[in-house]
């Protein structure tokens, strides 16, 4: 090697993040611990069940990008386990006696437990395949629980284990702790695609056949995902269940959950962890500010998905990815001269 390539090789740095990410991330941890301290005390009750609502569409989003951006599964049936979650939390919380802060987590963990065996039937499906398995399924887990007296049968049950609390010491404790489960979902899903489990979820994604002749566990990465995006999706449901106080066949497994969720993910940034994150709260708004159109509003998300795709191919935060990164999952190399090729980097 030549004296001045030797120069460049020294000045060439692998870093992860940088200034940009500790600034972004200072900004998030404002606006949480201002979400946490301030929020409560300057908006009405009926803002903050909105915000719940908010809160569990990030879950539900990051959840689901879990799925399609790092673990290449185009599911369109995980209302599924929002159905699950909803249901189990009743169940846990009025049936056994749970307390609720541990009923919520637990009905995330039934929804893990019965995605598990399901992963078996719905991995036997490819592509197009796997995407209407998992909308039937969706569909079986419906109608078994309308067919299910102790479930309310068509119309559904109400969680009683909030009967005599105040309105607002209620709507203060589903806030506060929804808040803190998404902000834990948001981070586990960064912990876990900065691992070596997230190297290979991504290299699983970008390429099945290569990653498993590299030695990657393709079924078991593939499995993991689903089981914890599923899991992810039963937690959202059982804070909806929490902040409605009840659930319905109809409602609870809805196909809009996973409407909303392809929405999210592919307007915000699929294969990102900001993108869900900008996808719920532009999906979230536009809720509210179309509210009073009625299925109108329907045509107005369709609108804004068509103009991103065709606009933004990677989505909102992938017009600013290059520049920021507020969650950086993989390395880049810093210091490389115009036009040299480097390996490509993991960021998923």
């Amino acid at each position: 090697m030549s004296d001045a390539g030797a120069a460049r090789a020294a000045t060439r740095t692998i870093t992860r993040g940088g200034r940009g990410s500790l600034a972004g991330g200072g900004v998030l941890l404002v606006v949480v611990v201002l979400l946490a301290a301030v929020v409560p005390y300057v908006v009405t009750l009926g803002a903050l069940s909105s915000l719940v609502m908010l809160f569990a569409l990030v879950i539900l989003g990051t959840t689901w990008n879990l799925l399609a951006g790092y673990g290449g599964m185009v599911s369109v049936g995980q209302q599924a386990y929002v159905g699950v979650g909803g249901y189990a939390l009743i169940q846990l919380a009025d049936a056994v006696g749970a307390p609720l802060w541990l009923a919520v987590p637990a009905a995330g963990l039934v929804g893990a437990a019965i995605a598990l065996p399901t992963s078996y039937l719905v991995f036997r499906l490819a592509g197009g395949y796997f995407a209407i398995g998992t909308w039937v399924v969706a569909e079986v887990f419906r109608l078994v629980t309308m067919r299910i007296d102790g479930l309310g049968g068509g119309t559904g049950l109400s969680l009683s284990a909030f009967r005599g609390t105040d309105r607002v010491e209620r709507v203060a404790f589903v806030y506060w702790f929804a808040l803190a489960l998404m902000v834990a979902v948001v981070l586990g899903t960064y912990l876990l695609m900065r691992s070596r489990v997230g190297l290979g979820l991504t290299a699983i994604r970008d390429d099945r056949v290569a990653a498993s002749s590299l030695g990657v566990a393709v079924d078991r990465g593939r499995r993991l995902v689903y089981v914890a995006g599923s899991g992810g999706a039963a937690l959202a449901g059982a804070l909806v269940a929490l902040s409605t106080l009840g659930v319905t066949p109809g409602s609870i497994y809805s196909v809009s959950w996973t409407a909303a969720m392809i929405f999210i993910v592919v307007v915000g940034g699929i294969g990102t962890i900001e993108g869900p994150l900008v996808g719920a709260v532009l999906y979230w708004a536009l809720q509210q500010a179309l509210a009073p159109l009625g299925t109108w509003y329907l045509v107005v998300l369709g609108a804004v998905a068509v103009a991103v795709v065709l606009l933004a191919p990677r989505g909102l935060w992938g017009l600013v990815a290059g520049r920021y990164q507020l969650f950086p999952t993989g390395y880049r190399v810093r210091g490389v001269p115009p036009g040299a090729a480097v390996a490509p980097r993991a960021d998923g």
